[in-house]
């Protein structure tokens, strides 16, 4: 089951989600939003509702994860699985490192919501070098192997991004424009 915009929103308050993280949510389901339509203008088969769902609720275990330190993705698929949302959680599974994928085959929900959340810093839409800067700061913490990994974790990203735009109308430096205007009724 894919749950609706609301359901998102439901389970963001029950699982007590801070209000940064949802309105980081909010912003990176536009971004992904944007791209799933663009993508399914191109003529592609894409679940505009499962990258919504996907996007509100990719980061559904991080308030959990802030004390403990866990994997906030796995908190989140467990989450999702705990309430029937199978589809949802292979999204929120990978949103921070897609495990399958396929740069020349098929696009998926999950590709579309891995990317737009390394293009936004907290509500801010923000290029590659920003977003990659903040998060080695934030979790990288000059530890050379988290590092590593995750400058290796953004060079495949500006590979799903190559992949992603080889099919949209509209380049990566417009999406902070174009979503601005973006309304996907996400207000709560």
């Amino acid at each position: 089951m894919i749950p609706s915009i609301e359901t998102c929103f439901e389970l963001m308050d029950k699982y007590q989600m801070l209000e940064n993280i949802k309105a980081h949510s909010i912003v990176v389901t536009k971004v992904a939003h944007l791209i799933a339509v663009g993508l399914r203008n191109a003529g592609l088969d894409i679940s505009l509702e499962n990258v919504v769902a996907g996007a509100l609720l990719h980061d559904i275990g991080k308030t959990s994860s802030l004390g403990t330190g866990q994997d906030h993705s796995e908190i989140g698929r467990q989450i999702c699985l705990e309430n029937n949302l199978y589809e949802t959680a292979i999204i929120v599974a990978e949103h921070v490192r897609l495990k399958s994928y396929n740069l020349n085959g098929d696009y998926s929900e999950k590709e579309i919501v891995y990317y737009s959340d390394k293009r936004v810093k907290h509500v801010g839409i923000v290029s590659f070098e920003d977003r990659l800067e903040y998060i080695l700061d934030r979790y990288g913490k000059k530890r050379e192997g988290i590092c590593r990994a995750i400058r290796i974790n953004f060079e495949l990203c500006k590979k799903i991004e190559k992949k992603l735009f080889k099919k949209l109308t509209f380049s990566p430096e417009s999406l902070a424009a174009l979503a601005e205007g973006e309304e996907i009724s996400l207000t709560h």
